[in-house]
Protein backbone atom coordinates (compact mmCIF):
# COMPACT_ATOMS: atom_id res chain seq x y z
CA UNK A 1 0.00 0.00 0.00
CA UNK A 2 1.26 3.55 -0.87
CA UNK A 3 0.70 7.04 0.63
CA UNK A 4 1.19 10.66 -0.52
CA UNK A 5 2.31 13.92 1.12
CA UNK A 6 1.29 16.93 0.01
CA UNK A 7 2.67 20.25 1.55
CA UNK A 8 2.05 23.91 1.47
CA UNK A 9 3.57 26.19 3.62
CA UNK A 10 6.72 26.48 5.70
CA UNK A 11 9.41 24.55 7.19
CA UNK A 12 7.52 23.72 10.39
CA UNK A 13 5.12 22.39 7.88
CA UNK A 14 7.90 20.19 5.92
CA UNK A 15 8.78 18.64 9.59
CA UNK A 16 5.51 17.48 10.27
CA UNK A 17 4.75 15.76 6.92
CA UNK A 18 8.08 13.83 7.81
CA UNK A 19 6.62 12.65 10.83
CA UNK A 20 3.52 11.92 9.37
CA UNK A 21 5.32 9.82 6.54
CA UNK A 22 7.77 8.13 9.18
CA UNK A 23 4.49 6.87 10.77
CA UNK A 24 3.07 5.48 7.93
CA UNK A 25 6.59 3.55 6.80
CA UNK A 26 6.48 2.25 10.26
CA UNK A 27 3.16 0.68 9.69
CA UNK A 28 4.50 -0.69 6.03
CA UNK A 29 3.19 1.77 3.39
CA UNK A 30 5.40 3.24 0.86
CA UNK A 31 5.72 6.64 -0.75
CA UNK A 32 4.03 7.50 -4.15
CA UNK A 33 4.76 10.88 -5.95
CA UNK A 34 1.12 10.49 -7.51
CA UNK A 35 -1.88 11.44 -5.35
CA UNK A 36 -3.98 8.55 -7.74
CA UNK A 37 -2.05 6.18 -7.04
CA UNK A 38 -1.87 6.64 -3.38
CA UNK A 39 -4.16 4.31 -0.11
CA UNK A 40 -3.65 7.22 1.81
CA UNK A 41 -3.47 11.52 0.89
CA UNK A 42 -2.14 13.66 3.39
CA UNK A 43 -2.08 17.69 3.16
CA UNK A 44 -0.59 19.47 5.00
CA UNK A 45 -1.88 23.34 4.78
CA UNK A 46 -0.80 26.79 5.46
CA UNK A 47 -3.20 29.44 6.18
CA UNK A 48 -0.52 32.17 6.82
CA UNK A 49 -1.44 34.28 3.98
CA UNK A 50 -4.80 33.92 2.33
CA UNK A 51 -2.79 32.73 -1.11
CA UNK A 52 -1.80 29.59 0.29
CA UNK A 53 -5.35 29.24 2.14
CA UNK A 54 -6.53 29.59 -1.37
CA UNK A 55 -4.40 26.93 -2.72
CA UNK A 56 -5.02 24.76 -0.10
CA UNK A 57 -8.94 24.95 -0.64
CA UNK A 58 -8.57 24.50 -4.31
CA UNK A 59 -6.22 20.93 -3.41
CA UNK A 60 -8.99 20.01 -0.91
CA UNK A 61 -11.57 19.87 -4.18
CA UNK A 62 -9.41 17.98 -6.62
CA UNK A 63 -9.29 15.23 -3.98
CA UNK A 64 -13.27 14.49 -4.37
CA UNK A 65 -12.92 12.77 -6.90
CA UNK A 66 -10.37 10.13 -6.11
CA UNK A 67 -12.77 9.55 -2.97
CA UNK A 68 -15.38 9.06 -5.36
CA UNK A 69 -13.65 6.58 -7.55
CA UNK A 70 -11.82 4.63 -4.69
CA UNK A 71 -14.06 5.36 -1.44
CA UNK A 72 -11.60 3.55 0.50
CA UNK A 73 -9.13 6.10 -0.11
CA UNK A 74 -8.20 7.32 3.14
CA UNK A 75 -7.75 11.81 3.13
CA UNK A 76 -6.53 13.53 5.99
CA UNK A 77 -6.09 17.12 5.77
CA UNK A 78 -3.61 18.53 8.69
CA UNK A 79 -1.98 21.89 9.46
CA UNK A 80 -3.04 25.15 10.21
CA UNK A 81 -6.24 25.28 8.02
CA UNK A 82 -7.60 23.02 10.59
CA UNK A 83 -6.05 24.37 14.16
CA UNK A 84 -5.92 23.47 17.68
CA UNK A 85 -9.37 23.72 18.09
CA UNK A 86 -11.23 22.47 15.30
CA UNK A 87 -15.07 23.31 15.78
CA UNK A 88 -16.10 20.70 12.98
CA UNK A 89 -17.31 23.28 10.06
CA UNK A 90 -14.17 21.90 7.79
CA UNK A 91 -16.15 18.37 7.82
CA UNK A 92 -19.17 19.80 6.65
CA UNK A 93 -17.83 21.53 4.39
CA UNK A 94 -15.41 18.87 2.92
CA UNK A 95 -17.11 15.24 3.63
CA UNK A 96 -14.93 13.22 1.81
CA UNK A 97 -12.02 14.29 4.02
CA UNK A 98 -11.82 11.40 6.43
CA UNK A 99 -9.65 12.78 9.03
CA UNK A 100 -8.62 16.12 10.29
CA UNK A 101 -5.31 16.90 12.07
CA UNK A 102 -3.98 19.63 14.23
CA UNK A 103 -0.61 20.79 13.33
CA UNK A 104 2.41 18.54 14.31
CA UNK A 105 0.08 16.13 15.07
CA UNK A 106 0.09 11.99 13.61
CA UNK A 107 -2.10 10.29 16.01
CA UNK A 108 -5.52 10.96 14.80
CA UNK A 109 -4.58 9.17 11.59
CA UNK A 110 -2.69 6.72 12.63
CA UNK A 111 -5.35 5.51 15.17
CA UNK A 112 -7.96 5.93 11.89
CA UNK A 113 -5.43 3.52 10.27
CA UNK A 114 -5.89 0.62 12.56
CA UNK A 115 -9.38 0.41 12.69
CA UNK A 116 -9.04 -0.98 9.13
CA UNK A 117 -8.48 -4.63 9.59
CA UNK A 118 -5.98 -4.31 6.03
CA UNK A 119 -4.06 -1.45 7.78
CA UNK A 120 -4.04 -3.13 11.26
CA UNK A 121 -2.14 -6.65 9.81
CA UNK A 122 0.01 -4.48 8.14
CA UNK A 123 1.33 -2.88 10.84
CA UNK A 124 1.30 -6.37 12.87
CA UNK A 125 3.11 -7.66 10.25
CA UNK A 126 5.62 -4.73 10.16
CA UNK A 127 6.41 -4.27 13.66
CA UNK A 128 9.41 -5.87 13.81
CA UNK A 129 10.76 -5.08 10.66
CA UNK A 130 12.57 -1.63 12.24
CA UNK A 131 14.36 -1.64 15.54
CA UNK A 132 13.23 2.06 16.13
CA UNK A 133 13.37 3.88 19.74
CA UNK A 134 11.24 6.23 21.01
CA UNK A 135 11.80 9.86 18.92
CA UNK A 136 13.15 7.74 15.63
CA UNK A 137 12.13 9.23 12.21
CA UNK A 138 11.97 6.95 9.66
CA UNK A 139 13.01 8.19 6.45
CA UNK A 140 10.68 7.19 3.14
CA UNK A 141 12.59 4.47 1.73
CA UNK A 142 13.47 6.30 -1.00
CA UNK A 143 15.12 9.18 0.95
CA UNK A 144 17.29 7.14 3.14
CA UNK A 145 20.80 7.44 2.34
CA UNK A 146 20.41 10.41 0.12
CA UNK A 147 18.67 13.13 2.32
CA UNK A 148 21.13 15.74 3.16
CA UNK A 149 19.51 18.02 4.79
CA UNK A 150 16.30 17.78 7.64
CA UNK A 151 14.14 19.88 9.34
CA UNK A 152 13.81 19.11 13.68
CA UNK A 153 11.07 20.90 15.20
CA UNK A 154 12.40 22.00 18.51
CA UNK A 155 9.54 24.44 19.45
CA UNK A 156 5.94 23.75 18.65
CA UNK A 157 3.73 26.87 18.92
CA UNK A 158 4.23 30.77 19.75
CA UNK A 159 3.22 33.43 23.13
CA UNK A 160 4.26 35.83 21.17
CA UNK A 161 1.06 37.20 19.33
CA UNK A 162 2.49 39.45 16.55
CA UNK A 163 -1.10 41.38 15.29
CA UNK A 164 -0.81 40.59 12.01
CA UNK A 165 0.41 36.49 12.71
CA UNK A 166 -2.30 33.83 12.75
CA UNK A 167 0.46 31.21 13.82
CA UNK A 168 -0.72 31.34 17.61
CA UNK A 169 -4.41 30.89 17.07
CA UNK A 170 -3.73 27.57 14.62
CA UNK A 171 -0.75 26.44 15.98
CA UNK A 172 -1.00 26.82 19.65
CA UNK A 173 0.71 28.09 22.79
CA UNK A 174 4.70 27.47 22.87
CA UNK A 175 5.72 24.29 23.95
CA UNK A 176 9.60 23.05 23.55
CA UNK A 177 10.28 19.46 23.09
CA UNK A 178 12.49 17.48 25.65
CA UNK A 179 16.19 17.76 24.91
CA UNK A 180 16.65 13.82 24.71
CA UNK A 181 13.76 13.67 22.28
CA UNK A 182 15.34 16.23 19.74
CA UNK A 183 19.24 14.49 20.15
CA UNK A 184 17.73 10.83 19.51
CA UNK A 185 15.57 12.40 16.62
CA UNK A 186 18.69 13.97 15.23
CA UNK A 187 20.69 10.54 15.70
CA UNK A 188 18.58 8.72 13.85
CA UNK A 189 18.54 11.59 10.57
CA UNK A 190 21.91 10.67 11.33
CA UNK A 191 22.24 7.10 11.06
CA UNK A 192 19.84 7.58 7.62
CA UNK A 193 22.62 9.59 5.89
CA UNK A 194 21.18 13.27 6.91
CA UNK A 195 24.38 15.48 7.20
CA UNK A 196 22.53 18.94 8.05
CA UNK A 197 19.67 19.57 10.51
CA UNK A 198 17.46 22.76 10.86
CA UNK A 199 16.18 23.10 14.11
CA UNK A 200 12.76 25.23 14.07
CA UNK A 201 10.83 27.40 16.07
CA UNK A 202 8.59 29.95 15.41
CA UNK A 203 11.12 32.24 17.65
CA UNK A 204 13.62 29.53 18.10
CA UNK A 205 15.72 31.35 20.41
CA UNK A 206 12.75 30.64 22.72
CA UNK A 207 13.59 27.13 23.35
CA UNK A 208 13.28 25.94 26.67
CA UNK A 209 12.06 29.06 28.05
CA UNK A 210 8.62 26.90 28.90
CA UNK A 211 10.44 24.63 31.32
CA UNK A 212 11.86 25.14 34.67
CA UNK A 213 15.76 25.35 34.92
CA UNK A 214 15.74 23.54 32.16
CA UNK A 215 18.17 23.47 28.61
CA UNK A 216 18.19 26.35 26.50
CA UNK A 217 19.31 26.81 22.67
CA UNK A 218 22.78 27.01 23.67
CA UNK A 219 22.53 24.13 25.53
CA UNK A 220 20.99 22.26 22.92
CA UNK A 221 22.96 23.10 20.13
CA UNK A 222 26.19 21.65 22.15
CA UNK A 223 24.44 18.13 22.41
CA UNK A 224 23.21 18.29 18.55
CA UNK A 225 27.26 19.34 17.80
CA UNK A 226 28.62 16.28 19.48
CA UNK A 227 26.45 13.89 17.28
CA UNK A 228 28.04 11.72 15.17
CA UNK A 229 27.47 12.15 11.22
CA UNK A 230 25.78 15.69 11.66
CA UNK A 231 28.19 18.05 9.93
CA UNK A 232 26.14 21.21 9.97
CA UNK A 233 23.49 22.78 12.20
CA UNK A 234 21.28 25.42 11.41
CA UNK A 235 18.44 27.16 13.46
CA UNK A 236 15.02 29.43 12.40
CA UNK A 237 13.51 31.75 12.70
CA UNK A 238 14.59 34.25 15.40
CA UNK A 239 13.30 36.98 17.28
CA UNK A 240 15.34 40.37 17.94
CA UNK A 241 13.74 39.89 21.63
CA UNK A 242 15.75 36.93 22.52
CA UNK A 243 18.80 36.57 20.09
CA UNK A 244 21.37 37.02 23.30
CA UNK A 245 24.35 37.70 23.34
CA UNK A 246 25.28 33.94 24.88
CA UNK A 247 23.56 32.71 21.61
CA UNK A 248 25.83 34.62 19.58
CA UNK A 249 28.80 33.22 21.34
CA UNK A 250 27.59 29.26 21.04
CA UNK A 251 27.41 29.75 17.20
CA UNK A 252 30.91 31.20 17.36
CA UNK A 253 32.54 28.63 19.83
CA UNK A 254 30.59 25.35 18.17
CA UNK A 255 32.19 23.91 14.84
CA UNK A 256 29.08 22.66 13.55
CA UNK A 257 26.52 25.30 13.82
CA UNK A 258 26.68 27.50 10.84
CA UNK A 259 27.15 31.19 10.31
CA UNK A 260 24.04 32.07 8.77
CA UNK A 261 21.19 33.70 11.28
CA UNK A 262 17.65 34.55 10.52
CA UNK A 263 16.16 37.61 12.38
CA UNK A 264 12.96 39.15 11.04
CA UNK A 265 12.94 43.18 11.16
CA UNK A 266 9.46 43.35 9.52
CA UNK A 267 9.40 46.92 9.04
CA UNK A 268 11.67 49.48 9.63
CA UNK A 269 9.57 52.15 11.24
CA UNK A 270 9.08 52.44 14.44
CA UNK A 271 4.91 53.08 14.76
CA UNK A 272 4.77 50.17 12.61
CA UNK A 273 6.87 47.94 15.00
CA UNK A 274 4.75 49.33 17.63
CA UNK A 275 1.66 48.21 15.58
CA UNK A 276 2.80 45.16 14.63
CA UNK A 277 3.25 44.56 18.06
CA UNK A 278 6.89 43.51 17.63
CA UNK A 279 8.45 44.51 20.82
CA UNK A 280 11.69 46.42 19.87
CA UNK A 281 12.78 49.56 17.57
CA UNK A 282 14.81 50.37 14.65
CA UNK A 283 17.64 51.36 16.49
CA UNK A 284 17.42 47.98 18.52
CA UNK A 285 17.29 46.07 15.40
CA UNK A 286 20.61 48.07 14.23
CA UNK A 287 22.10 47.25 17.33
CA UNK A 288 21.69 43.78 17.15
CA UNK A 289 22.97 43.38 13.38
CA UNK A 290 26.19 45.24 14.57
CA UNK A 291 26.58 43.14 17.20
CA UNK A 292 25.98 39.92 15.31
CA UNK A 293 28.42 40.90 12.19
CA UNK A 294 30.74 41.67 15.20
CA UNK A 295 30.70 38.60 17.35
CA UNK A 296 30.60 36.59 13.66
CA UNK A 297 32.49 38.47 10.98
CA UNK A 298 31.59 36.88 7.78
CA UNK A 299 27.97 35.50 8.69
CA UNK A 300 25.15 35.80 6.59
CA UNK A 301 22.06 37.44 7.88
CA UNK A 302 18.47 37.16 6.40
CA UNK A 303 15.18 38.89 7.23
CA UNK A 304 11.52 39.12 6.85
CA UNK A 305 9.53 42.13 5.53
CA UNK A 306 5.95 43.03 4.90
CA UNK A 307 5.08 45.55 2.83
CA UNK A 308 1.29 47.23 3.18
CA UNK A 309 0.55 47.04 6.98
CA UNK A 310 -2.67 48.74 7.92
CA UNK A 311 -1.70 52.41 8.26
CA UNK A 312 1.59 52.14 6.35
CA UNK A 313 2.51 55.72 4.73
CA UNK A 314 4.52 56.12 2.19
CA UNK A 315 7.07 57.64 4.09
CA UNK A 316 7.19 54.35 6.51
CA UNK A 317 7.65 51.83 3.56
CA UNK A 318 10.87 54.76 2.67
CA UNK A 319 12.17 54.09 6.13
CA UNK A 320 12.29 50.48 6.01
CA UNK A 321 13.87 50.83 2.19
CA UNK A 322 16.16 52.96 4.33
CA UNK A 323 16.86 50.84 6.70
CA UNK A 324 17.58 48.00 4.44
CA UNK A 325 19.71 50.17 2.08
CA UNK A 326 21.81 50.37 4.75
CA UNK A 327 22.15 47.07 6.58
CA UNK A 328 22.69 45.60 3.13
CA UNK A 329 21.28 41.83 4.67
CA UNK A 330 22.30 39.05 2.54
CA UNK A 331 18.34 37.93 2.40
CA UNK A 332 15.23 39.57 2.25
CA UNK A 333 11.90 37.50 2.18
CA UNK A 334 9.48 39.40 1.12
CA UNK A 335 5.42 39.40 1.77
CA UNK A 336 2.24 41.50 1.12
CA UNK A 337 -0.15 42.14 4.27
CA UNK A 338 -2.78 39.70 4.37
CA UNK A 339 -5.12 40.22 6.36
CA UNK A 340 -5.88 36.87 8.62
CA UNK A 341 -9.39 36.44 10.36
CA UNK A 342 -8.95 36.35 14.06
CA UNK A 343 -5.92 38.23 14.25
CA UNK A 344 -5.45 41.57 16.62
CA UNK A 345 -4.91 43.55 13.23
CA UNK A 346 -7.71 42.32 11.51
CA UNK A 347 -10.20 43.10 14.41
CA UNK A 348 -8.45 46.57 15.22
CA UNK A 349 -6.34 47.87 11.63
CA UNK A 350 -8.43 48.70 8.67
CA UNK A 351 -6.03 46.71 5.60
CA UNK A 352 -5.79 50.27 4.18
CA UNK A 353 -3.33 50.27 1.82
CA UNK A 354 -4.60 49.38 -2.01
CA UNK A 355 -3.49 45.97 -3.63
CA UNK A 356 -1.40 47.97 -6.11
CA UNK A 357 0.51 49.90 -3.89
CA UNK A 358 1.27 46.67 -2.08
CA UNK A 359 2.62 44.97 -5.14
CA UNK A 360 4.34 48.13 -5.86
CA UNK A 361 6.17 48.47 -3.18
CA UNK A 362 6.70 44.52 -2.86
CA UNK A 363 8.04 45.28 -6.24
CA UNK A 364 10.95 48.13 -5.20
CA UNK A 365 11.86 45.83 -2.30
CA UNK A 366 12.35 43.33 -4.30
CA UNK A 367 14.53 44.80 -7.22
CA UNK A 368 16.27 46.40 -4.47
CA UNK A 369 17.12 43.10 -2.86
CA UNK A 370 18.44 41.41 -5.81
CA UNK A 371 20.94 44.40 -6.34
CA UNK A 372 21.87 44.21 -2.64
CA UNK A 373 22.26 40.37 -2.78
CA UNK A 374 24.36 40.63 -6.21
CA UNK A 375 26.72 42.71 -4.80
CA UNK A 376 27.13 40.71 -1.67
CA UNK A 377 27.60 37.75 -3.61
CA UNK A 378 30.45 39.38 -5.97
CA UNK A 379 32.85 39.01 -3.18
CA UNK A 380 32.86 35.21 -3.53
CA UNK A 381 34.22 35.54 -6.66
CA UNK A 382 37.27 33.82 -7.36
CA UNK A 383 36.99 32.28 -3.82
CA UNK A 384 37.16 28.61 -2.79
CA UNK A 385 34.07 27.66 -0.51
CA UNK A 386 32.83 24.48 1.42
CA UNK A 387 29.63 23.26 -0.30
CA UNK A 388 27.77 20.72 1.55
CA UNK A 389 26.35 18.76 -2.13
CA UNK A 390 22.29 18.01 -1.51
CA UNK A 391 21.23 16.65 -4.66
CA UNK A 392 21.57 17.05 -8.89
CA UNK A 393 20.23 19.69 -11.12
CA UNK A 394 20.41 19.85 -14.45
CA UNK A 395 23.26 18.52 -14.81
CA UNK A 396 25.13 20.05 -12.20
CA UNK A 397 25.89 19.53 -8.59
CA UNK A 398 24.04 21.43 -5.81
CA UNK A 399 24.76 22.34 -2.40
CA UNK A 400 25.51 25.31 0.00
CA UNK A 401 28.18 27.34 1.76
CA UNK A 402 27.98 27.35 5.45
CA UNK A 403 26.45 31.34 4.73
CA UNK A 404 23.60 29.23 3.19
CA UNK A 405 24.66 31.03 0.02
CA UNK A 406 23.18 28.04 -3.28
CA UNK A 407 26.03 26.71 -5.06
CA UNK A 408 26.15 24.56 -8.60
CA UNK A 409 29.34 22.72 -10.25
CA UNK A 410 30.08 20.19 -12.54
CA UNK A 411 31.76 17.02 -11.59
CA UNK A 412 31.51 13.96 -13.42
CA UNK A 413 33.80 11.70 -12.00
CA UNK A 414 31.98 10.24 -8.47
CA UNK A 415 28.51 10.94 -6.36
CA UNK A 416 28.97 13.93 -4.46
CA UNK A 417 25.94 13.42 -2.81
CA UNK A 418 26.09 13.96 1.09
CA UNK A 419 30.20 15.04 0.75
CA UNK A 420 31.72 18.77 1.32
CA UNK A 421 33.14 19.41 -1.50
CA UNK A 422 35.53 22.53 -2.30
CA UNK A 423 34.17 24.48 -4.67
CA UNK A 424 36.21 28.24 -6.53
CA UNK A 425 33.91 30.15 -7.34
CA UNK A 426 33.44 31.28 -11.70
CA UNK A 427 30.46 33.16 -11.51
CA UNK A 428 27.79 35.17 -9.54
CA UNK A 429 24.36 36.05 -9.08
CA UNK A 430 21.59 37.49 -7.29
CA UNK A 431 19.96 33.85 -6.12
CA UNK A 432 23.36 31.71 -7.01
CA UNK A 433 26.37 30.77 -7.63
CA UNK A 434 28.43 28.73 -10.24
CA UNK A 435 31.54 27.22 -9.76
CA UNK A 436 34.24 24.07 -10.63
CA UNK A 437 35.67 22.07 -8.31
CA UNK A 438 38.81 22.94 -6.62
CA UNK A 439 40.88 19.68 -6.26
Amino acid sequence: MKYHLHVFGCQMNEADAQRVGSELEKIGLTYTDHARDADVIVLDTCVVRQSAEDKAYSYITTLKPIKEKRPDTIITVMGCMVGVKSNGTLKKQFPWVDVFMAPSETAPLVNFMRQRESFALMAEETRHRHALQDGDILLPAHERGSLVAAHVPIVYGCSHACTFCIIPYRRGVERSRPIGQIAQEVRSLAEQGVKEVTLLGQIVDRYGRDFTDGPDLSDLLRVINDIDGIERIRFLTSHPNWMSDELLDTVAELPKVCEHIEVPVQAGDDEVLRNMKRGYTTADYRRLIEKIRAKLPGTSIATDIIVGFPGETAAQFQATYDLLEELKLDVAHLAKYSTRPGTVADRNLPDDVPEEEKERRWRVLNDQHERISDGINRRYQAQTVEVLVEDRHKGKWRGRTRTNKLVFFEDETTDRRGQLAQVKIEKTGPWSMIGTMSH
